[in-house]
């Protein structure tokens, strides 16, 4: 009943909202929801229910990107992922083991695993909405999506190596392993299976989508059917299937297609919204809080706190500040230290955690040995790091709000970090649907003409802009507005940001009309253009 106004003004995303809801109805408060008290069969569910959300979302993030997006960004991510990946893991274990001495290298090693991916499901509440949409620039935005759905799959081979060197008695042995299932077999198998399925689906579809099989409502119930069906496969085979869903998701869409049949369509966002609600109050009622003090296991709130600051800090800040110059859509070091903050950790790291446990030994009370303390220790840690990412990430865009309304009304992230001229315009456009590509053959040549056409039966004059516009739809706006349609995938403008709309009043021969005091009448507007790309 207020989502608009907690998610559009206070910028509160679901994310901190389901996990508090959770701990509300959880076992500390109203003990109406207790998933800890399921007894032997709790580490399995919460890993299941962890893997589906985690797939969806997955699978999401590889069908929103532009086509054949990770070709042409492989460079860029494979500079972000392993190296950021494999600093954090090793720095975050040095600082797991200074703060629970009881822990041996190794062990912390485990625990680092599971803190190094990047959560894709919390990171999309970060990537996405209006504050980003409006401050952030769509490359950062981009980049770091398919970073975090990237080094999700990524965490296999980090925690098979801490695994096998905790349980194996043979270095040798545990390294071989390592080699020929956690990266062989795990992590390319899957990607290889993951972005087979997906081309093998999408012609499949386009081959039904032809002789009228298929309609637009199968082709969205895909966003669900086919993750499923992925992950399910290849955790058959024991596959990395979180990167064989992300793998999938970029297939399927690798020639377009896919996007153009799903365009404008809510349902994919409304499950995706639904599984994140429930996935992060489940995480709110699973969060073992009388864990979080326990001096048996050396486990005190103090050297929690401490941890999750180091993390903050230490986990993803300095290897992006260090390597930025060589990610191009990365331009300065404001944007570096940006992306390096919002690297969150939640639905990956617990799901990791709670794969940790399935390959360790029951604990005892104490434990026996190191096998057994880091099986009672790593959800413990893992799970207050998470809660802290939680709060400290969801309330980033909160407090940078207040921060840019106290320093300047006009400041913006991106103002000075690209070369595109930002044109501010009233949040209501924000709201505007782009309907889709329509075009007449002869609209490249009015825009190499420095001209738009004017809509069919339309009396009024051409704009002499030179500038391409896109068709719009007004929710907001009383009245039938007027909109020109031309192309703008075959000009390199794919997905302009809304940031960089032009409103225009081409029927007001005073200028362009002031559309900040509010929503404009139906004579005011006639197009809505974006500036091509240059």
């Amino acid at each position: 009943m207020v989502s608009l106004l907690v998610k559009e003004k206070l910028y509160i995303n679901e994310v901190v909202l389901g996990t508090g809801f959770g701990i509300i109805i959880g076992p500390y408060v109203a003990n109406v929801f207790t998933p800890r008290e399921w007894g032997t069969l709790q580490n399995t569910i919460t890993l299941e229910v962890m893997r589906i959300v985690l797939a969806t979302g997955l699978f999401a993030v590889g069908v929103e990107l532009p086509c054949a997006y990770m070709k042409e960004h492989a460079r860029s991510l494979l500079i972000m992922v392993v190296p950021t990946m494999a600093f954090g893991w090793v720095v975050v274990a040095g600082v797991t083991q200074a703060l629970f001495p009881q822990l041996n290298y190794i062990s912390s090693l485990c625990i680092a695993a599971c803190l190094t991916p990047t959560d894709p499901v919390t990171c999309a509440a970060i990537t996405r909405g209006k504050f980003a949409t409006k401050h952030v620039p769509v490359n950062i935005r981009r980049i770091l999506s398919a970073e975090s759905a990237a080094n999700d799959g990524l965490a296999y081979p980090f925690l098979a190596i801490s695994i096998y060197l905790t349980v194996e008695t043979s270095v040798r042995v545990a390294i071989g392993k390592w080699f020929l299932v956690g990266w062989l077999y795990q992590v390319i198998l899957g990607t290889v299976l993951g972005a087979i399925l997906g081309l093998l689906f999408s012609k499949l579809m386009r081959i039904s989508h032809n002789k009228g099989f298929i309609d637009r409502e199968s082709y969205v119930a895909q966003y669900l059917a086919l993750s499923i069906f992925t992950i399910g496969i290849a955790s058959t085979i024991g596959a990395d299937d979180l990167l064989a869903a992300f793998a999938a998701g970029s297939a399927i869409s690798w020639d377009g297609h896919f996007n153009v049949q799903t365009e404008d369509d809510v349902f994919s966002s409304v499950i995706d919204y639904v599984l994140n609600c429930g996935c992060f109050i489940y995480i709110g009622a699973w969060l073992p809080f009388d864990a979080y003090n326990d001096p048996i296991l050396g486990i005190t709130p103090w050297r929690l706190l401490l941890l999750v600051i180091a993390i903050l800090v230490l986990r993803r800040i300095p290897p992006l500040l260090a390597l930025y110059k060589f990610v191009p859509e990365i331009a300065s070091w404001k944007e570096a230290l940006f992306s390096g903050h919002f690297g969150p950790m939640g639905v990956s790291a617990v799901f990791v955690s709670a794969l940790a446990l399935t390959r360790l030994p029951t604990p005892e009370h104490p434990p026996a040995n190191q096998a057994q303390y880091l099986a009672a220790t790593i959800q413990p840690i893992v799970s207050f790091v998470v809660l802290g990412s939680i709060l400290v990430h969801g309330l980033s865009i909160p407090f940078f709000n207040i921060g840019r309304g106290v320093h300047s009304r006009t400041t913006s992230l991106t103002m000075t970090w690209t070369s595109r001229t930002r044109v501010t315009v009233p949040d209501w456009v924000l709201w505007a649907r782009r309907a889709p590509d329509i075009v007449e053959s002869t609209a490249d040549e009015d825009v190499e003409q420095g001209s738009a056409k004017t809509p069919t039966g339309s009396n009024e004059p051409a704009v002499e802009t030179g500038i391409p516009a896109v068709a719009v739809t007004f929710d907001d706006v009383p009245g039938d507005a007027e909109t020109i349609v031309t192309r703008r995938h075959s000009l390199g403008m794919d997905d302009p940001s809304p940031e960089l709309v032009q409103v225009e009043a081409i029927n007001n021969h005073d200028g362009p009309a002031n559309l900040d005091s509010g929503a404009p009448d139906d004579n005011q507007i006639k197009n809505v253009r974006f500036p091509s790309a240059q």
